[in-house]
């Protein structure tokens, strides 16, 4: 056997064994075909970044024979899975990148395409950002086998990868830049041409003469008609290979039409020729659509922007040594140096150090955050003063950022109900341009005028497109939630900037919500025999596994010899438990049988074996904002309420301090369901914020739920929208982009519609040139693509 191993698996590579694969421009030894394949399929995939920043070796693929293997399948394994397919139960998840979506058109016929294959849970796909959000069963569908489904419609998919996009984004642009710049030289040659034959120069002339420069002209115009205009060729013939029409569709028999009629008419020597207007149109499509991708891709910049956020490199502490490592290579556990200036390469909790952290890319609070020991810090964030060293306790996809960029993913495929008529009404559309565009043909042949029948029809064909209705949604869409995700707010439901707008009713949890949920223990009051530090430590073994607020203000009581078994959470009053054959409870007043008290402080109570023992006094703070967010909810006409489980005086308190219209204490979580459904059978729209296990249910059960960003996971599963920083006010901004976002879809539309109503008659009746027509549509497209951009200036 050879020493060598196999670049791919690590084995050892057989004597005699030649079996290669050039990664990264230099030949790497594979032990059998099978790695050999696999490694060749990973590089032909654009996946030389899996063996950069590897952990593990890859399986040895032995079983495998190349000709198993087609161009997808190297997306099928596990270790090259783990960069990019989340998985959540039995369902993968993966954001992916399609090239060749041009309109909302092609993302509703791969959605469709994919629907109907079995094991696809959800497919959405955004069309202003190129990108689609697929959840499928593995057991029944591979990853290979969906991508070879958008292949065989003509599209590209692959999962998404920041640095590989913003290098196709360079190639690809370049490429449209060539086609634009040759559309465009080609214009001004063949318009010289053209206005010396329409100015009457050469009417004195021989017909040879006025067939040559047609001849020359065709020379010019062919390679705009032939490799300037692919894009919309491409476009068309995968619609109409789907049965379907899209935008493209008209545009290509325009192009098409008007240089094949007019090279017949150069060859023959009689008829009319279009150079001009092909050259003239095919060039401001595409400056048209060159303008609207950099203006899609300034809409979804954030995005991508997050994907870059986790650092690449990590200083790693091995015993007193610290190495520069590959962040991908941090393990759990693992003890990192964090320098100022630096950012934070994984998810952890600070061992030692006191520092302040700049959170702002993660939750839109510009202020830096201060960390000590003990607290926790996210990968992407920025150390700002002194030096921290932080255990790794999370890695790659369970990192908070890629929980961001997951919740955003789906937030950006979430679309308003009048986007999915929109569609539907561009594809009826584009066949209704195709049928008027052939009565307009007749009309002019038969009864008008025969040789002006061509261009007319042409004019119909180009000035009708309904890119500009396409667009009119999903850009308005993505900018919204771009402008969103900068302020640090996650939306997970579609239709949530229909429903912001539409409130009447917003219903606040206390703790964690207006107050900060950081509670403190003011006093311990004991009535039995107990110390006060044994009342503590039962407490901290009854609460160690619960996530609600109260229990973490007792985990730093925790004793390792004081632990409770049986544990049970009564929802909305407590937990009981068995320590050392003792029944305890600790909770509120109705689990515990204490007496209500009538003060304005909070209160839980220490029982044993139904004799009340302890009563413990919380204290809490009031976010800074709260007062002035219930206010501005006044002022927008918001009925405001507090529904909390706290008996307490404490309710009471908080509701005089922040001025809410009426509150209620002591509800159960069943209890506040049924007030969030009374006010709904009044006909109120109500938002519900909450935080915390005990509002799961009532967040499920309210129009609109909100979860502040702190709030435990369930919490956070349950909510419309995610409030990742500790402003409340970001609701009222929240409120305020929703019905921007409204007002910019109406105008949109009614921009879109009221442009193809004009532009209609106007071409059909032979008033709008070709090139004047080509014009109008793509300066459409750009105010609308401009209009939604207004929505990413700053709110703050």
């Amino acid at each position: 056997m050879n020493k060598e191993r196999c670049f791919h698996c690590s084995e050892p590579i057989p004597s005699g064994s030649q079996f290669i694969t050039v990664i990264d421009d230099e030949p790497q030894e594979m032990c059998c075909p099978g790695c050999q394949a696999v490694s060749q399929a990973i590089m032909d995939a654009g996946l030389k970044n899996y063996y950069k920043f590897r952990t593990e070796p890859g399986a040895k693929q032995s079983e495998i024979v190349p000709e198993q293997l087609n161009s997808f399948s190297a997306y099928d394994l596990e270790e090259v899975q783990q960069d990019f397919v989340y998985k959540d139960s039995d369902v993968s998840n993966v954001s992916l990148s399609i090239d060749g979506i041009t309109c909302a058109a092609c993302a509703w016929l791969i959605e469709h395409k994919l629907k109907q294959a079995q094991g696809i849970v959800t497919i959405n796909v955004n069309s202003t950002t190129q990108r689609a959000l697929l959840a499928w069963d593995a057991s029944q569908i591979k990853l290979s086998q969906i991508l070879a489904i958008i292949a065989s419609i003509g599209y590209v998919a692959a999962p998404y990868q920041a640095d590989e996009e913003e290098a196709k984004a360079k190639r690809n642009s370049g490429q449209f830049l060539l086609r634009l710049g040759l559309a465009g030289f080609s214009t001004m040659q063949v318009m010289m041409f053209a206005l010396a034959l329409y100015t009457g120069y050469f009417t004195d002339l021989d017909s040879e003469f006025r067939d040559y420069f047609r001849w020359v002209s065709m020379i010019f115009a062919a390679p705009v008609a032939l490799y300037s205009a692919q894009p919309f060729y491409f476009s068309a013939i995968r619609a109409l290979l789907s049965k379907n029409i899209n935008m493209d569709v008209p545009v290509s028999i325009a192009i098409g039409g008007a240089f094949i009629s007019s090279c017949v008419a150069t060859y023959n020597g009689t008829g009319e020729v279009y150079f001009e207007s092909v050259s003239m149109f095919t060039f401001f499509l595409l400056l048209g659509r060159y303008f609207e991708q950099k203006a899609k891709q300034k809409a979804s910049v954030n995005s991508s922007n997050l994907h870059k956020l986790v650092p690449l490199t990590a200083h790693l502490i091995d015993s007193a040594n610290i190495k520069e490592v590959a962040a991908k290579q941090l393990k759990l556990g693992d003890r990192i140096l964090v320098k100022p200036g630096d950012l934070v390469s994984a998810d952890g909790i600070v061992i030692d150090g006191l520092s302040s952290i700049n959170e702002s890319m993660l939750t839109g609070e510009n202020l830096p955050v201060s960390k000590k020991t003990g607290d926790k810090v996210f990968a992407g964030t920025i150390n700002v003063d002194q030096p921290l060293k932080v255990e790794v306790t999370a890695i790659g996809k369970d990192q908070f950022v890629a929980e961001i960029i997951r919740l955003q993913e789906a937030a950006s495929n979430n679309r308003p109900a009048i986007s999915y008529l929109v569609d539907k009404l561009s594809r009826y559309f584009s066949t209704a341009v195709m049928s008027l565009s052939f009565i307009t043909y007749l009309a002019w042949h038969f009864f008008i005028s025969p040789d002006d029948a061509f261009w007319v029809t042409l004019s119909v064909l180009v000035a009708t497109c309904p890119c500009a209705l396409a667009l009119a949604t999903p850009t308005a869409v993505t900018c919204a939630i771009s402008t969103f995700t900068k302020m640090g707010i996650i939306t997970r439901k579609s239709g949530v900037f229909e429903l912001l707008p539409q409130l009447t009713t917003v219903i606040f949890d206390k703790t964690g919500t207006l107050t900060y949920g950081e509670l403190k223990i003011a006093n311990v009051k004991t009535l039995g025999n107990e110390t006060e530090e044994e009342v503590l430590a039962i407490s901290a073994a009854l609460e160690k596994e619960s996530l609600h607020p109260i229990a973490q203000v007792f985990s730093p009581y925790n004793v390792p010899s004081v632990t409770a078994d049986s544990i049970e959470h009564v929802v909305g009053q407590g937990i009981r438990g068995l320590i050392k054959g003792n029944s305890y409870c600790i909770g509120n007043e109705i689990l515990t049988n204490s007496e209500i008290k009538s003060d304005t402080n909070q209160y839980i109570w220490l029982a044993k074996n139904g004799q009340v023992i302890a009563e413990i006094t919380l204290q809490d703070k009031l976010r800074s904002d709260a007062a002035d967010t219930v206010i501005e909810s006044n002022r927008l006409g918001l009925r405001t309420c507090i529904a909390s489980g706290d008996n307490s005086g404490q309710v009471r308190k908080v509701a005089e301090d922040v001025s809410v219209d009426e509150s209620h204490a002591g509800l159960s979580p069943q209890q506040k369901l049924e007030l969030v459904q009374n006010f709904q059978k009044q006909g109120h729209k109500v938002a519900m914020f909450g935080d915390g296990i005990n509002d799961a249910p009532v967040l499920a059960g309210a129009d609109l739920s909100i979860a502040m960003g702190s709030g435990t996971a369930i919490a956070k599963n349950s909510a419309d929208l995610i409030l990742l920083g500790d402003k409340l006010n970001r609701f009222i901004q929240a409120i305020s982009i929703a019905k921007k976002t409204t007002s910019i879809i109406k105008q949109n539309l009614m921009w879109a519609l009221g442009y193809n109503i004009i532009v209609l008659p106007l071409a059909m009746s032979g008033n709008i040139a070709p090139y004047i027509a080509a014009i109008g549509m793509s300066a459409s497209s750009l105010i609308v693509v401009s209009n939604s951009l207004r929505l990413l200036k700053d709110p703050s």
